[in-house]
């Protein structure tokens, strides 16, 4: 698709979305590489804005992916280009994948921090915590706010219905590249994979420094490196 179509126009100068040709490589490979990169959301006028710390790549050849069920209509973005967007809706909210090279094959993200700058300030974040309260109707602090694959679409107000199996569009959605490298990735396993569906492969990745603020800590008291986790540096998880 044309950088050049309308809804391909940068939203501001200076922007730096992320082209097709980002999304289009291994699942693995983008799911490390999409650490520190930042969703936005135009909704009402504000750019809601996340940092993304923690993804997990799925293949269509391994069993804990939804693409080994095969192709069905609602799964129809797993085996489009990559850069396509899959939403579904886990435990009762939504989520947000990007369909990576090869059909099938994609990645989900699983939690971020909100990324407040000169396109995202506080009001941006103000929505989000209005979006997204907690079970009292309290605003969640900025570091439990898109701790969670469905709190961070709930936060960042994105919905099944309006995004599956879209392509981004630089106007309203968009994930981009604001400059942020991790200086190290946790690479471990998934999270709730049921037993006999490959939930053995180290397909999770989680920004080392935020591990503490993602679904759950993989640098939590009783893991131990080299048994339940491995720590790539800065430049070992390149292309």
């Amino acid at each position: 698709m044309s950088n050049s179509l309308p809804h391909r126009a940068l939203p501001w100068p200076g922007a730096r979305p992320l082209g097709d040709a980002f999304f289009d490589r291994d699942a693995c490979l983008l799911a490390r590489e999409l650490l520190g990169k930042v969703i936005r959301h135009r909704v009402d006028g504000l750019w809601l804005s996340a940092r993304i710390i923690e993804t997990e790549a799925y293949y269509l050849d391994e069993k804990g992916s939804h693409a080994s069920l095969g192709y069905t209509h609602k799964r129809r973005a797993l085996f489009m280009d990559g850069g396509h967007i899959y939403m579904y809706y886990a435990r009762g909210g939504d989520s947000l994948n990007f369909s990576a090279h090869g059909a099938g094959n994609a990645v989900l993200i699983k939690s971020a921090l909100p990324w407040l700058d000169a396109v995202s300030g506080a009001d941006s974040l103000a929505r989000m915590q209005a979006n997204n309260p907690d079970r009292r109707g309290q605003a969640r602090t900025p570091q439990r706010l898109c701790a969670g694959q469905t709190l961070l679409c709930r936060a960042l107000g994105l919905k099944v219905p309006a995004w599956d199996a879209q392509r981004f569009d630089w106007q309203r959605l968009f994930v981009e590249d604001v400059g942020h490298t991790p200086r190290q990735i946790v690479e471990t396993t998934r999270l709730g994979i049921p037993a006999g569906r490959d939930e053995h492969l180290p397909y999770r990745f989680v920004d080392a420094e935020q591990a503490r603020h993602c679904t759950r800590n993989p640098l939590r008291r009783g893991q131990r490196e080299g048994a339940d986790y491995r720590l790539l540096d800065a430049g070992a998880h390149a292309p």
